[in-house]
């Protein structure tokens, strides 16, 4: 899911690259912090662009690999929970490049060098939109599964492959659309000035969007799961919990745990002390930032850990990836042994 804003490119060569972070939050409001006139520091030297290199270069290979394992589950099974998480994985992927790749290296590490304005906040509204579309899938999914669970005549009465199609595209297109007014967030590293309405406006909006509303809906389907399946507990039936269930409760508590920090320091810059003027939130940010961005590569290892269907589904993925690589290196005139394909998924599996 994301960091708000692009990376400021304009700094002095030998500081290290602010992550992404931006807008003009403030000090002022009675901040105890000392102001001096000096910029602060980057303490985490070069620490960020290792980071961020190493989760590109893990994560982007792992998600895609990830979208072929769970379009081949979807095609299979046609479940909306397939299709949601093959959704969010796209949105990761798009993160990933968008955030990660073109804001935090390229723009920052790169080029290190002042980008024209209309460019970075036309990139604002990309980064934005693509983390507003990968937290409100997974509230799709937690929707889904909540119905699935706690009302399954209702669920399976309306659930089918048109209805979740046409469900993703409506919160991708809303995404879009509400990362445009995020074209006007302007550049925390630069924040020398007390916010203007509009900088509140937009840090509440962010926060709203992302983390609070979506993790309140998360907190109450979540809830409700675990009380359906505690009174199923005691009710003498087995309180049989879903691999997708599973997945649920783990994705939504990866996000709410690695977002968190994200969040607090947002809030703390914008009341408390600036970036600008203090190396401790500057270098609080630049942590939160990257425990943030976490989050768009650890599904894999989720999926993999509960899901025995997705590593399978893994494993032959890799293998009919490998196998034309083998044929391709045989002799000329060498035939090969045929090799049977890989058995469906059993009637009734979930992942």
């Amino acid at each position: 899911m994301r960091l708000e804003g692009p990376v400021t490119a304009g700094q002095p060569q030998g500081t290290l690259l602010p992550t992404p972070n931006g807008s003009e939050l403030s000090q002022a409001f009675g901040s105890p912090w000392p102001e001096t006139p000096e910029r602060s520091p980057c303490v985490a030297g070069v620490i960020p662009v290792v980071y961020y290199s190493i989760l590109l270069g893990l994560g982007l290979p792992v998600n895609l690999l990830t979208t072929v394992a769970l379009a081949r589950l979807a095609a299979r099974t046609r479940k909306a929970s397939y299709y949601y998480l093959l959704a969010l994985t796209a949105s990761d992927i798009v993160t990933q490049v968008v955030i990660v790749f073109v804001g935090f290296l390229l723009q920052g590490a790169v080029l290190a060098r002042e980008v024209p304005q209309a460019v970075v906040r036309t990139a604002n509204i990309l980064e934005f939109a693509a983390n507003h579309a990968s937290v409100w899938i997974a509230v799709l999914l937690t929707i889904d599964r909540y119905s699935a669970l706690c009302h399954p005549l209702h669920h399976r009465a309306t659930s089918s492959p048109g209805r979740t199609h046409r469900a993703i595209a409506f919160v991708l297109g809303a995404a879009l659309l509400t990362g445009i007014p995020f074209y006007w967030w302007l550049d925390v590293w630069r924040d020398a000035d007390p916010p203007s309405t509009m900088d509140e406006v937009l840090k509440w909006a962010h926060c709203l969007i992302v983390y609070f509303i979506p993790c309140g809906v998360f907190l109450v389907a979540n809830l409700a799961i675990i009380y359906r399946l505690r009174r199923r507990g005691q009710s003498g039936l087995r309180p049989w919990v879903g691999k997708s269930t599973a997945i649920l409760l783990g994705v939504t508590t990866l996000f709410a745990l690695l977002w968190a920090p994200r969040i607090f320091v947002m809030l703390y810059h914008l009341y408390v002390a600036p970036v600008y003027r203090d190396w401790r939130v500057h270098l609080a940010l630049d942590v939160a930032n990257m425990v943030a961005m976490l989050n768009t590569a650890v599904n894999f290892g989720l999926y993999c850990f509960v899901s025995r269907t997705f590593r399978a589904t893994v494993r032959e993925v890799i293998h009919n990836a490998h196998l034309p690589c083998t044929l391709g290196s045989r002799p000329v005139g060498t035939a090969a042994e045929p090799v049977l394909k890989p058995p469906g998924l059993p009637k009734g599996t979930e992942l």
